[in-house]
């Protein structure tokens, strides 16, 4: 029975994981990197698009994982009783 949750919680793992790697990829992009990739990834608005769908990103998978702990600490406190 404690598989499951913790099987559940690949998909935020992976949110995060993405987040993460969005806020790089944001932080190279506003530091001028894309410039010479593509005339788009020069802008100036490339690298913050990516800084806020990393910041989702990584607030999306926080829900999960706070009522994946939440839960957990329920059921820990219903066997204690």
């Amino acid at each position: 029975m404690s598989s499951a949750p913790r099987r559940n919680l690949v998909f935020p793992a992976l949110m995060l994981l993405a987040g993460g790697m969005c806020l790089m990829i944001g932080a190279l992009l506003s530091a001028g990197v894309g410039a010479h990739l593509h005339p788009l990834l020069a802008s100036d608005g490339a690298g913050i698009v990516a800084l806020v769908s990393g910041v989702a990103l990584i607030g999306s998978a926080s829900f999960p994982l706070v009522f994946a702990r939440l839960t957990a600490r329920d059921a820990a406190q219903d066997g204690d009783q």
